[in-house]
């Protein structure tokens, strides 16, 4: 299948809510899941959401093994994941840097739940429910988020923890790094 073009910030696309999906087993959804799907490999992405490639659908994939764009995160197991919510499990929040396809090359230091259930739908409308805490908790959250038209400098409380990798790269090898 082929390999969309992921729209960027700014495109208006990211920036309104998501319709639900209502037909499942459908050849144009699993036309739709594995551009998605081959998108977010070649992008070396941990998610993706369908407004992302320009699809206003409540649909989601995430998973990751090994990524050279998180080389230190646990593994995430690849999931489909249609018409989402999410239930935070608590108040406990952290502070993590982010990166986004949509943004390419930035990175910003977001809040997110620790621990979140979350539900929806797979490929055949199956139900989903699981438990996810830290990364693989944090990429459900960033995902859902493009579903409802937010990108993650949103969700920032303090946007001098915001820039490019290579100078917040930079700032924090000179020990200069904004806290």
């Amino acid at each position: 299948m082929p390999v969309r073009p992921v729209l960027r910030l700014g495109h208006p696309t990211l920036s309104q809510p998501a319709k639900a999906v209502a037909e499942f087993n459908t050849p144009q959804l699993s036309a739709l899941i594995q551009d998605m799907l081959d998108t977010m490999a070649v992008e070396n992405g941990v998610g993706l959401a369908a407004p992302q490639i320009g699809e206003p659908l409540r649909l989601i994939v995430f998973g990751m093994q090994d990524n050279p764009r998180y080389p230190d995160r646990e593994p995430v197991p690849g999931t489909v994941l249609i018409n989402p919510h999410i239930i935070p499990i608590g108040d406990e929040q952290e502070g993590d840097w982010e990166g986004c396809l949509s943004l390419p090359g930035m990175r910003g230091w977001v809040p997110r739940h620790r621990h979140i259930v979350y539900t929806g739908l797979d490929a055949e409308g199956r139900p989903i429910e699981r438990e996810a805490s830290g990364f693989h908790a944090r990429v459900v959250q960033h995902e859902v988020d493009h579903l409802d038209g937010i990108l993650f400098p949103q969700r920032m409380p303090d946007m001098r923890r915001f820039g490019y990798e290579q100078e917040l790269a930079a700032a924090a090898d000179s020990g200069t790094e904004n806290h």
